[in-house]
């Protein structure tokens, strides 16, 4: 992958980090894009309530993640379907993308409406908007092939750089990028929490600003549009020449 795909997968990562730590520490103690971690936090609740020990409403957060999350990814696998796998990030890969930053800016705007404590209402509606884009930005990289690489979650690529380095074998090209991946989680979940914490009704606004310059890298104007261009014939050419 060339350094500006790298720098695209760096700053989702670092939106996919911002917009977990606001779901985990305002929006509902659950997660928008790490849906292992929902998973086990529905198991949790399940489990208590077996048990007599809950009320069932510890169940209702990591649903609504999930809604979203597989309503995002189906939606972003349906509008990409067919689209060309390379290195260079197909246009429809990039105009999802863009969607998802624009969801992201509503968040934000929503979010600072509200002054960056909504109540449980909207905790609940800015959850759903948050996991769909998180999920479409996942499959947006499953259709992006082998030019991309998971932002959304990380034990695989954890696992592939620890391991790599600790057999010799480095099966992952890019070990510095893969680290940098890991390491832009954490700096995205640490500048969303303090932006909330120093001016609330700004803490959402690092996500959407993470994914805008993603989209920026990719050059979206020309991405966008090869996406709706038709290949033409070539007239200098035969009927069955085309230009490619």
């Amino acid at each position: 992958m060339n350094r500006r795909t790298q720098m695209s997968l760096l700053l989702l990562a670092g939106a996919s980090g911002a917009v977990d730590a606001l779901a985990f520490t305002v929006l509902g103690t659950v997660f928008a894009g790490v849906m292992t971690g929902n998973l086990v936090l529905l198991g949790v609740a399940v489990g208590h309530l077996g048990h007599g020990s809950g009320s069932g409403e510890g169940m209702s957060a990591p649903l609504y993640a999930l809604g979203g999350y597989v309503a995002g990814a189906a939606l972003v696998a349906f509008l990409c379907r067919g689209a060309a796998r390379c290195p260079e990030w197909p246009g429809r890969v990039v105009a999802c993308l863009a969607a998802q930053g624009v969801l992201l800016a509503g968040v934000a705007v929503v979010a600072g409406v509200c002054d960056g404590r909504p109540d449980a209402v909207g905790r609940t509606v800015l959850l759903v908007v948050a996991a769909v884009s998180m999920g479409g930005q996942s499959a947006a990289m499953v259709a992006a092939g082998s030019g991309a690489a998971p932002t959304t979650y990380f034990t695989g690529t954890l696992t592939t750089l620890v391991t790599g380095f600790a057999d010799g074998s480095r099966r992952e090209g890019g070990q510095p990028w893969v680290a940098a991946r890991l390491l832009a989680v954490v700096g995205g979940a640490v500048c969303a929490v303090a932006v909330h914490t120093a001016a609330p009704a700004w803490g959402f606004v690092p996500p959407a600003l993470f994914t805008a310059a993603a989209v920026a890298c990719h050059k979206p104007a020309q991405r966008l549009r090869r996406a709706v261009t038709p290949v033409h014939k070539n007239p200098l050419h035969g009927t069955n020449n085309e230009t490619h």
